[in-house]
């Protein structure tokens, strides 16, 4: 059933802008609140506190998104194209390298280490000063392109939009942090790919690419295409669970 029809007994892409809206409110509050709510219960407290948040929110995003991606119109249909699947996976794959750069410490998202706020340019710094914004991007236009619905260009344009925001206060947060330090940063790098590359401001060292974190991105990225087969599985369980029935 068409979602945006008047009288329709579902309301799956308004649903999804709002769980979308609480995911961004739930990151970017957390990411304001940080220097504060450190200083009154410590970094690695506000860690697990911040993540109990948005794993949660996350998990029930994702769980709601697979359910539903082919709601609503189907406003193309590319699936009949055998070379289109070679596409989605290199772009998805590429995606997986922005959004999760290996210039992170991984052992700091489960509090192990004490979490830091940090300026660099090293890394995939140098090719994107906003990675993760880049790589959710790119994932949004490889994933639509091939599920072609209503309901995946709507959830499309509340990732984006929250990414979009996300860059601004992202780099409005570490202007106010680091103040000139930042503004040198901000000088030698580009929010667009490359683009400070092209311009002379920054130069890539291959060698910087080379640890342990990408080769598990690469086997994440092998993992998450195994997984695809089970979609249908994840989706008939979220659709009869409690959950999907307090959303709907």
């Amino acid at each position: 059933m068409d979602n945006f029809l008047p009288g329709g007994t579902h309301y799956s892409s308004l649903v999804m802008l709002v769980m979308i809206l609480c995911f961004a409110v739930i990151h970017s509050g957390g990411a304001a609140l940080r220097s504060r709510a450190e200083r009154f219960v410590g970094a690695r407290v506000w860690r697990l506190i911040f993540v109990s948040a948005s794993l949660p929110s996350a998990v029930i995003l994702i769980g709601y998104f697979l359910a539903h991606r082919y709601d609503g119109v189907r406003l193309w249909n590319f699936q009949g194209y055998s070379a289109l699947i070679s596409l989605i996976w290199i772009l998805t794959a590429i995606s997986f390298l922005f959004l999760y750069p290996a210039t992170y410490n991984l052992l700091e998202i489960p509090a192990f280490k004490k979490p830091e706020v940090r300026l660099y340019a090293t890394g995939i710094i140098r090719i994107c000063r906003h990675p993760q914004a880049f790589g959710q991007i790119l994932w949004c236009f490889s994933h639509a392109l091939w599920i072609g619905s209503s309901f995946m260009l709507v959830t499309c344009i509340g990732l984006i939009g929250h990414h979009v925001f996300a860059i601004w206060h992202g780099d409005k947060r570490l202007k106010e942090r680091f103040g000139s330090s930042f503004e040198k940063l901000q000088e030698q790098t580009s929010i667009i790919p490359f683009l400070a590359v092209i311009e002379g401001r920054q130069k890539l060292v291959l060698s910087e690419f080379l640890r342990p974190s990408q080769f598990g991105i690469a086997i994440a990225v092998t993992f998450f295409w195994w997984s695809h087969r089970f979609i249908g599985l994840g989706s008939k369980f979220f659709l009869s669970s409690q959950l999907e029935k307090l959303l709907s």
